[in-house]
């Protein structure tokens, strides 16, 4: 594995990371496609169906936050994920007028299988590179997310 220059900071350095990301993140995405592709869904699919499954009674609008897309797209995916059973909704218990989103039962299968697949292309990466790397990646990702939006991570 190829170590950083101590002038990380020089312009080949900085494209070699934006180059690993966009050829990491493709790799990544790639590993869940086949997956996807057979339920017929699509990467928003996925994203509304991870975070739904890490927050269960996440609402409508935590959602919105978190995945940072316009109000109109994210109802069209979370209309095709309700209708086909894959996410349920309910009224909040405080605010009636609030969506609390859960997944069903096959919702949570293929949220599991699609995660196996992440899940595995991860542990493998982080195994080539070994705890301090994966803490400073961590570290270099954080860094990307602004300030005012590292409440949303979920992994702290």
């Amino acid at each position: 594995m190829a170590t950083a220059s101590p002038l990380f900071l020089t312009e080949p350095e900085i494209r070699r990371g934006i180059e690993l990301l966009f050829f990491g993140y493709g790799q990544l995405t790639r590993a869940i496609d086949l997956a996807l592709e057979e339920h017929d869904l699509g990467r928003a699919h996925q994203r509304a169906l991870y975070f739904i499954a890490r927050r269960p009674n996440l609402s409508v609008g935590e959602l919105l936050t978190l995945l940072a897309v316009t109000k109109q797209s994210l109802a069209r995916v979370l209309a095709d994920l309700t209708k086909r059973g894959l996410v349920e909704s309910r009224p909040g218990d405080r605010d009636r007028r609030q969506r609390l989103l859960r997944l069903t039962v096959e919702g949570a299968a293929i949220e599991a299988r699609l995660f196996q697949a992440l899940s595995t292309r991860m542990a493998e990466a982080y195994s080539r590179a070994g705890q301090e790397a994966v803490g400073g990646f961590w570290g270099v990702l954080e860094g990307l997310v602004p300030a005012r939006d590292r409440g949303k991570l979920l992994g702290r």
